[in-house]
């Protein structure tokens, strides 16, 4: 008997394996020559490049880290520290630098 592995989403966004029977998905023909080089085993069939997702899109994180950003950088400009907003934030102080930083370098090259 043999299995396909594919990607399914589930309601919390999370990428997750189903199997699907090769019998009812695979042409027999087909089927046979696969058998050929891997009876009996699962076998992943990604997904094609033009239906893959990017990352966030399923569950909104990459707005959300967007939105926090730009909070994080608009706070910095009314006086908060960058130490401050790691703890506020639960980041490394590091992370807060660079976001700020990368954020005045986006706005540089708008102008």
């Amino acid at each position: 008997m043999a299995f396909v592995y594919s990607e399914d989403f589930h309601l919390r966004g999370e990428a997750t394996m189903s199997y699907k029977k090769a019998t009812k998905v695979i042409p027999a023909e087909l089927l046979e020559q696969l058998q050929q080089h891997i009876d009996g085993e699962y076998l992943y069939i990604p997904k094609l490049d033009d239906k893959k997702k990017k990352w966030g899109e399923n569950t909104h994180s990459k707005e959300a880290t967007r939105k926090r950003n730009a909070d994080i950088y608009c706070q910095y400009l009314s006086g908060t520290s960058t130490k401050e907003l790691a703890e506020i934030h639960f980041l490394s102080q590091k992370t807060v630098q660079k976001i700020i930083a990368n954020i005045k370098q986006s706005i540089k090259d708008c102008n």
